[in-house]
């Protein structure tokens, strides 16, 4: 057992605590110290208060502490979800917490843009290496015709690049390239010029590395910062950290920079509905200030700029992709294991199982639209 000391919560009598958290679970199919890989095994009796009083926080918090177990958190995420514990499980406190801390502060302002980058995207590429595949694609892949998590990373990327029409010579913008996937296919393999932008050290110097010898800039470098002219623009797994009181400005930005006759490809997580919220977990330990987009936030913030030419949603596929993001964790974990403490292993663990239940019951989507300025003719989306 832990020795970090939680955050202070009331401690209610545990079978009265117990009690109300078995009536929660009645009928989902989940059992307290059950037998089905999807049940939760509590190890600490004060679990159940701390989850009465923390909701999702508190859950993902005393897994890190070791104060329960279950072989299948993906599967036990699913259930919960699918019972409709999702936001029942977010307390008050939470929800009235972050609505006033996202009305009066953007959280996401540039002065506070590289935040996430030092807490998540810089933790540690020795983890990363051996938790994505080969691509280092840290986003969803496209699983139609692939068997792999290499070949459903690939197909994401070309696929991104054929609604995009690349053709070689052209100027490509790359916002948020992390450690230079879609930067270094698109060079490679359609012959382009491609500057890419991140908000994290660790990722633009090995993007650079990645990218040696080929027609590629990377940046360290705010989106809002940015100048130039460009001919596409794609943008892969960062508009999740843009937030609401910048969906504006990020568009405005596109499209100050696309070329009259350019494409624009958005590859975002998408939330059902247009609430301003986060989870607790996943603000606190993950990305720090990250909002889901809805297909209302989208339209709204695109509107008078540029022109919806496709939307494509393959959310079911990011379950395939976390799910082996996991495997490959778990798998290769005892190699760095020297470089990372134990509460750091759960917490990625649950991480990625929480979200892969989260996208299985339909809770979250993957986007992927596709804007130009309104130039002739027909556009035909590839699939």
């Amino acid at each position: 057992m832990t020795s970090h000391q939680p955050t202070e919560f009331v401690v209610l009598p545990e079978t009265r605590a117990r009690r109300i958290v078995e009536q929660l679970l009645d009928g989902s199919g989940i059992a307290l110290n059950g037998s089905n890989p999807w049940d939760l095994r509590v190890h600490h009796p004060d679990f159940f208060s701390r989850v009465l009083h923390q909701g999702t926080l508190g859950l993902g918090e005393s897994y890190m502490d070791g104060w329960w177990d279950c072989d299948r958190i993906d599967e036990m995420a699913y259930k919960m979800l699918r019972h409709g514990l999702g936001e029942r499980s977010r307390t008050p406190k939470e929800r009235l917490a972050y609505r006033l801390q996202s009305g009066f502060l953007n959280l996401q302002s540039k002065a506070r843009a590289y935040i996430v980058g030092e807490a998540h995207y810089d933790l540690g590429n020795d983890l990363f290496a051996r938790m994505l595949d080969p691509t280092w694609c840290y986003s969803c892949g496209y699983w139609k015709d692939a068997t792999t998590l290499h070949e459903a990373q690939l197909a994401k990327l070309e696929l991104a690049a054929r609604k995009l029409e690349l053709e070689p010579g052209m100027r490509v913008l790359d916002i948020g390239c992390g450690w230079g996937s879609f930067t270094e296919h698109a060079a490679r393999h359609h012959g382009v010029e491609v500057t890419g932008i991140t908000i994290s050290k660790e990722q633009a110097e090995l993007g650079r590395k990645r990218c040696k010898g080929l027609p590629v800039e990377i940046l360290l470098q705010d989106y809002r910062d940015l100048n130039g002219h460009f001919d596409r623009i794609v943008s892969i797994g960062m508009f999740e950290h843009v937030g609401h009181r910048n969906y504006r400005t990020y568009f405005d930005t596109v499209d100050r920079l696309l070329d009259s006759q350019g494409l624009f490809v958005l590859h975002t997580i998408g939330s059902n509905t247009s609430d301003i919220s986060a989870d607790p977990f996943i603000n606190k330990y993950i990305f720090p200030n990250g909002v889901l987009p809805s297909t209302t936030h989208i339209n709204k913030a695109s509107e008078g700029h540029l022109l919806m030419e496709d939307w494509q949603n393959f959310g079911a596929d990011y379950d395939l992709t976390l799910m082996a993001w996991l495997r490959n964790f778990d798998a290769h974990w005892p190699e760095i294991a020297d470089n990372y403490s134990e509460r750091t292993r759960r917490m990625f663990r649950y991480y990625l199982a929480v979200c892969a239940g989260a996208f299985r019951a339909r809770n979250l989507q993957l986007w992927q639209v596709v804007f130009s300025k309104g130039r002739p003719g027909r556009y035909d989306a590839p699939r």
